[in-house]
């Protein structure tokens, strides 16, 4: 089954109630009038841009993602396998995630990343299906739920720019605790994602394409 394609449909809805209850929010909505998440590519390119991007900035992500690509020309699961350790590792990638996208590669080839069931289960269930699959944790599985499946309520506390913005935002540029990001989000249920989505605009304009 492919992704949804172009603006959410709960969207419009999403960002006049978090404006509604969140000062804060309802300043980033309006700066970014123009632009939303987008429902684009397929599973396996949505997973490998996450697994490409774990633990590094957006803007290093980015710079790899786009080795990468321009090396297999179309992100197919035949043209990472067909590549060799050293060829993909020229394109910036770490050791692991090589063996990360090979394992992801088999997986797609093998039929195991059919998500046409995916869709009836909840976030939770979704994520427990995906950990499974060697190099994909948490964090990857929450970008998949927001950029695939366009799930309206996920709050991925392990993301670095979703923490920094929180900070900058509402603490004076102070780290808060997980318990007290998770108090703060409850503000914007149930409609995490959207807020996710504008924190990150609040630190690059730009959105990334998973």
């Amino acid at each position: 089954m492919s992704t949804i394609y172009g603006k959410p449909a709960y969207w419009d809805q999403a960002t006049a109630e978090l404006s509604a209850a969140d000062s804060v929010m309802a300043g980033l909505i309006a700066r970014y009038p123009d632009i939303s998440l987008e429902g684009r590519g397929e599973v396996f390119h949505t997973l490998a841009r996450a697994i490409v991007g774990q633990q590094i900035s957006v803007k290093a992500a980015d710079s790899v993602w786009s080795r990468f690509a321009a090396h297999l020309q179309k992100i197919e699961a035949t043209r990472v396998l067909e590549s060799s350790v050293e060829e993909l590792r020229a394109c910036g990638l770490s050791a692991r995630k090589v063996e990360y996208l090979y394992d992801l590669a088999r997986h797609q080839q093998a039929g195991l990343l059919d998500v046409a069931l995916w869709h009836d289960l909840d976030d939770e269930a979704v994520i427990g299906r995906l950990v499974d699959i060697r190099g994909i944790g948490r964090w990857t599985a929450e970008m998949f739920l927001i950029f695939y499946l366009l799930r309206p309520n996920v709050l991925p506390l392990d993301d670095i720019g979703l923490l920094k913005a929180i900070a900058l935002l509402y603490h004076n540029n102070e780290r808060l605790p997980r318990g007290i990001i998770c108090d703060l989000a409850q503000k914007w249920q149930p409609w995490r994602t959207v807020a996710t989505w504008y924190l990150w605009r609040s630190l690059d304009p730009v959105p990334v394409e998973y």
